[in-house]
């Protein structure tokens, strides 16, 4: 037994309001004989097999195969051993908030986070300055650092943006104000003139802005993305001040934020970063770390794109790129058919440039491994880390193909000037797809490769698979 099949979250009760089934008796007795061997939290399976066996609906077969299921799976984890292995209170305070713990968790966070935008180098904050105002609702929540799905989590435990920057303003001799401004999601306007007037008197602003935690995740949809209550219009009031300006954005889902790219200077996603999260985005501020994370979702230009996603079909009638405007294309008559930001998006405090693209063979058969090749130079004025992407288009099938897929990445070290080679093996088992005819395998063919840094930017080949 490699996996034990169970539920969700109250999933087989949910048969009931689905239509499937009419009661919980009947809910459970099409779980079990489906190989449902454990149930999360419903109680269907305490409440019914008992009668369901009585009545000759389920066999006592059924549920010893279930029972062993899960004997074996506690055995295979030492539980049958040792039925307190996991709440070990001494490993708990040795293991659980440790200084190499919190360290390795404030990396995590430099890591994470994606630079969106970074006009006149904003970003990292110029050592000339001397006081720094933070402005916005995320400021220097400590609940909203830990996310929506935190379990057991502990607020305190957290370092706030305001943290952070306290912590590295005292090593630089920084002034730090913070004025809140407004609530994330309440319409007044009453902290405004506070935040302007300690803004005009700033030599840098930092914003941020977003969700709090119980603005995403289960249960949290919404039809407006965007920065919500009066985020925006305090945002904007600050950036007329003319001061250099970074926006620093907390939120659990990507964001519909046309007006805030166009007009903030430097924007730094961030998500919610957790315990270290208010260290971690310091580091990145203060320049001690360069951002190298990207996208792993798009960000829309707005509620109306969505579903958007780098790896869509195309259409009958995509928009040509020589003539954008030709009116019956594919296309919205007010917005542009890009996202704000592709998936794998993301920029650094350095710069990097590819070339040279190479293809091992212009056709492979099964039995060979291609190996493309680029060349990447950091261009820029810091050392960085950049995520390398590949992605291929399968230009014919039986059935539609995506635009592009990805089919690997490789996060390389560049220091300032440096040149690395970068190689990608491909075979013909990362084209698999399911034909027609529902068979899992690859269709010989032309295909288009592209390495970039994102998935609308790069280089691109072409090769066939016989």
């Amino acid at each position: 037994m490699e996996h034990l099949p169970l539920t969700d979250y109250t999933s087989i009760y949910e048969l009931i309001p689905h239509g499937v089934a009419e009661d919980s008796a009947h809910a459970g007795e099409l779980a079990l004989k489906a190989g449902i061997d454990l149930d999360m939290q419903s109680s269907i399976y305490l409440n019914n097999l008992n009668q369901l066996l009585k009545s000759g609906k389920i066999s006592e077969e059924l549920i010893n195969k279930s029972v062993s299921n899960i004997l074996l799976a506690k055995y295979k984890i030492g539980l049958c051993k040792d039925p307190y292995r996991f709440c070990n209170k001494e490993r708990q305070e040795t293991e659980i908030m440790t200084k190499e713990s919190q360290e390795f968790a404030r990396q995590m966070v430099t890591k994470s986070c994606v630079l969106l935008k970074n006009e006149n180098q904003t970003l990292p904050i110029p050592t000339s300055v001397k006081k720094i105002v933070l402005v916005g609702p995320l400021g220097d929540s400590k609940d909203d650092m830990l996310g929506n799905w935190s379990a057991t989590g502990k607020a305190e435990n957290c370092v706030t943006l305001l943290d952070g920057l306290k912590e590295e303003a005292k090593l630089k001799n920084i002034e730090i104000q913070y004025v809140k401004g407004c609530d994330v999601n309440h319409p007044s306007t009453n902290g405004f003139d506070e935040a302007i007037k300690a803004a005009g008197k700033a030599d840098y602003v930092i914003l941020a802005l977003g969700e709090n935690r119980h603005m995403s995740g289960e249960a949290a949809s919404l039809t407006n993305i965007g920065l919500p209550g009066v985020q925006m219009q305090l945002a904007e009031k600050i950036m007329k001040l003319g001061k250099p300006t970074a926006v620093v954005l907390f939120n659990g889902r990507p964001l519909a934020i046309p007006e805030l790219n166009k007009k903030a200077p430097a924007i730094l996603e961030c998500w919610f970063g957790g315990t270290q999260s208010g260290n971690g985005i310091s580091d990145l501020l203060f320049g001690k770390s360069v951002p190298s994370g990207k996208l792993t979702m798009t960000f829309p230009q707005n509620v109306g794109q969505i579903p958007i996603h780098y790896n869509m079909k195309n259409n009958g009638r995509p928009v040509d790129p020589k003539d954008p405007e030709y009116r019956f294309r594919s296309k919205y008559l007010d917005s542009p058919n890009q996202p704000l930001y592709p998936f794998g998006y993301g920029l650094s405090y350095t710069t990097f440039e590819y070339s040279n693209l190479k293809l091992s063979a212009s056709e492979i058969s099964n039995t060979d491994t291609l190996l493309i090749q680029a060349t990447i130079t950091n261009t820029g004025n810091f050392d960085g880390e950049e995520i390398v992407q590949l992605y291929v288009r399968d230009i014919v099938g039986s059935v539609t193909r995506p635009i592009k897929e990805l089919k690997g990445f490789s996060k390389i070290l560049l220091k300032k000037g440096e040149v690395k080679l970068v190689t990608f093996p491909l075979t013909t088992s990362d084209l698999h797809f399911y034909t027609l005819d529902m068979i899992y395998t690859y269709e010989p063919g032309k295909f288009e490769v592209f390495v970039g840094p994102n998935s609308t930017a790069g280089l691109n080949g072409m090769f066939s698979v016989k």
